[in-house]
């Protein structure tokens, strides 16, 4: 049976919920968010104000990780002033979940890693919602649900961990392809341990060829394409790659060519092969939204 993912062109608060509403889940108990704070400079980032009615809807928490990167994120009271200084604390309750240290949670049938280190405050939640801006990366080729449930959710050793395929000093220096495999891990890692309470939206907006982790990034030189929702990560992104494709937008080229150049689909097979998701869905219109 093909996994639904559910598509509107329209970019709105409200078609967010409406898409979310759509998937048929009431994520229990205390909800995590997982957004993308945004590198101090970044112009690409989806504001706070753009999510928080979803937010709200989940009554849920902002949760974020520290990097493992020089940067404006990668302390947690550089990241507190990065959150306050986009607005993330005027909208919603924040959390940066490996504050106070990591989580340990196993990698079963792992390709690379056989353990998955998350920020600790995991444990405080029942349910995660993940909250993705789809958009090139200069590593992974493309950012989307698979990338923030594995490398956002991931605390700041983990991040290494994670890069480095299970060796954290090789952050930068691993093989490439054992790096978009090690990612797949960490996602099987985060949804066997949240066992169906978890949901994913993709915004398709501001499609840079750059992560919002970058504080320079380049400009997008691709149209919006509209928001798409699922229960499955892998279809998700999958469908977003498709669209990307699909779109007689000339200005295409540059991310297409930023994903292929990074062999950015491995991560979605890697991650099928793993039986995290299928490549395989439904693509179900939702005009109304």
């Amino acid at each position: 049976m093909k996994s639904k993912v559910y598509f509107t062109t329209k970019i709105t608060p409200e078609a967010v919920i409406r898409l979310y509403e759509l998937l048929g889940i009431n994520l229990p108990g205390k909800v995590a968010v997982k957004v993308h704070s945004g590198e101090v400079g970044n112009q690409n980032f989806i504001r706070p104000a753009f999510w928080k009615p979803m937010i709200d809807h989940v009554k849920g928490t902002i949760v974020e990780c520290n990097t493992a990167y020089e940067g404006q994120r990668n302390s947690t009271e550089k990241h507190w002033e990065t959150m306050k200084l986009h607005g993330w604390t005027e909208v919603c309750d924040v959390d940066i979940m490996d504050e106070e240290g990591e989580l340990e949670l196993p990698v079963n049938g792992g390709k690379h890693l056989s353990v998955n280190y998350v920020g600790d405050h995991l444990k405080n939640y029942d349910s995660v919602l993940v909250l993705s801006h789809f958009k090139g990366h200069p590593m992974g080729g493309f950012g989307g649900a698979l990338k923030n449930l594995s490398i956002g959710i991931a605390s700041s050793h983990g991040k290494a961990h994670i890069h480095g395929a299970g060796e954290p000093e090789k952050i930068w220096t691993a093989d490439h392809d054992s790096f978009l495999e090690s990612m797949a891990d960490a996602d099987k890692a985060v949804m066997d341990y949240l066992d169906g309470k978890i949901a994913f939206l993709n915004v398709m907006c501001n499609m840079s060829v750059d992560c919002d982790c970058c504080a320079v990034a380049e400009d997008p030189k691709m149209a919006d394409i509209g928001i798409l929702a699922s229960l499955d990560p892998v279809a998700l992104d999958q469908a977003c790659i498709d669209l990307v494709y699909s779109s007689d937008d000339p200005g295409k080229g540059d991310l297409i060519e930023r994903i292929e150049s990074r062999n950015g689909i491995h991560t979605i097979e890697a991650a099928a092969e793993l039986k995290i998701g299928s490549r395989e869905y439904e693509l179900i219109p939702v005009d109304e939204a």
